[in-house]
Order: structure tokens, then C-alpha cells, then sequence
């Protein structure tokens, strides 16, 4: 009597288990939106992270721009004071 009785148990927790299924499905697809909220985060991150680096570029590349506008002017200013000197002779 008492295998019956396990068995009875058995089987009605395994129904009770194969009902509870709509739950299951829920959450999976609660973890499913959640990865992909996660996935566009990062996403959206990973796109701030290279906009931001190609921020950092361009405003290197405008420093040595500017660099080589301020040695040009130099040299300018110094052939300037050669010439000024040889034509003075």
C-alpha cells in the first residue's frame, strides 16, 4: 500500500510540475528581456567608449595641428630676421 501511495504522490507532483510550466516560461522570457536590456546597454556603452576615443583623437590631431602652426610661424618669423639681416649687409 505504501508503494502505491509514493507512487500516487509521485506522479501528482510531476503533473503539478508539468502545470507550473506557464511560470517557467515567464520567467524565461523575463531573463531573455533582460539580456537583451544588457546586451543594449553595453551596446550603447561600447558606442560612447569609441565616440569618446574619437573625441580624444580629433583633439590630439587639433593639438598637433596647432603645434605645427605655432613652429611654422616660428621659422617664418626667423627667416623673417635672416633676410632682414643679409639685405641690412
Amino acid at each position: 500500500m505504501k508503494k502505491i501511495a509514493l507512487t500516487i504522490a509521485a506522479v501528482a507532483s510531476l503533473g503539478v510540475a508539468a502545470c507550473s510550466g506557464g511560470e517557467s516560461s515567464t520567467e524565461a522570457n523575463t531573463a531573455e528581456t533582460n539580456t537583451t536590456e544588457t546586451t543594449t546597454e553595453a551596446t550603447g556603452d561600447t558606442n560612447a567608449a569609441s565616440a569618446d576615443a574619437n573625441a580624444i583623437n580629433a583633439a590630439e590631431n587639433a593639438l598637433e595641428n596647432a603645434g605645427n602652426a605655432v613652429e611654422n610661424a616660428s621659422e617664418a618669423v626667423q627667416n623673417v630676421s635672416e633676410n632682414a639681416t643679409s639685405n641690412a649687409q
